[in-house]
């Protein structure tokens, strides 16, 4: 690891300023830390954002539960409100990682680093979600914009995620054995405007998937979803799968969320 200066701000507003003042934001540092450990990374000067506590916190506005940057998987995971509303939500945090991972990591720094393996992404555009920023408000679908790039400006950080409440919605994860990261991760939700599938693990970012959703907006059931053939020509393909089984898994772990969801 190479030296670096620590600070740890009190505020929202002091922490945007080391930030535009060139200062890596330290959130639960899941992937930065073991990036800098590596000395794969060399950020010489982080914020920690661990002191602020109104970044913290899981709170129901409306139809929506808002979740605070700083809130941890395993608080997502056992929260009350989340298991409730969006038990989906809280699923996919319990099986974030490890323990250790979920008892650090924290779901703004999953969202803002936007691995394209990492199940949150999936959530947030399955469920239409919105980021709160200190700059703004950003729908999921401006959001995400490929491998590990956001909307996020230089100095903008994310406070809180605002996640409608769907009428239900399942999410099923294929993982990875040794990073248990998503494979292929499908997070399937009936809201409002419809029935809407969001795939992660599989390519180069998250991404929805338009097929699934106009064969399940006309019969929500598994073999709707079977009928859809899944195109692998922009899929990965690497040493853990090739593209062909990973659009195989698409299809099959949305077909498993739907009859999870039909119970």
């Amino acid at each position: 690891m190479y030296p670096f200066t620590l600070d740890r701000p009190a505020t929202i507003a002091d922490a945007a300023a080391l930030s535009a003042a060139g200062a890596t934001v330290l959130a639960g540092g899941q992937t930065l830390l073991a990036s800098m450990k590596l000395r794969l990374s060399n950020p010489g000067h982080l914020a920690d954002l661990a002191g602020i506590k109104e970044l913290s916190g899981i709170k129901r506005e409306g139809n929506a539960i808002v979740i605070g940057a700083m809130t941890r998987h395993r608080d997502v995971a056992t929260s009350t409100d989340v298991q409730a509303l969006i038990p989906a939500l809280a699923e996919l945090a319990a099986h974030i990682g490890d323990k250790q991972v979920r008892a650090m990591g924290t779901i703004g720094g999953s969202v803002a680093n936007n691995d394209p393996a990492a199940c949150y992404p999936s959530a947030l555009l399955a469920l239409g979600a919105t980021v709160h920023t200190t700059q703004r408000k950003i729908a999921a679908a401006d959001f995400f914009q490929g491998m590990f790039a956001t909307a996020l400006n230089a100095g903008e950080l994310i406070t809180a995620v605002a996640f409608p409440v769907p009428k239900r919605a399942a999410y099923m994860k294929f993982n990875q054995p040794a990073s248990r990261f998503a494979l292929v991760g499908v997070f399937v939700a009936q809201t409002g405007d419809g029935v809407r599938v969001a795939v992660t693990g599989a390519a180069n970012g998250v991404f929805r998937h338009k097929g699934l959703e106009e064969a399940l907006s006309k019969s929500f059931t598994a073999q709707a979803a079977a009928a859809v053939s899944i195109d692998a020509t922009d899929l990965n393909h690497d040493i853990h799968a090739s593209a062909a089984y990973r659009a195989n898994l698409i299809s099959v772990q949305t077909q498993r969320a739907v009859a999870k969801m039909l119970g």
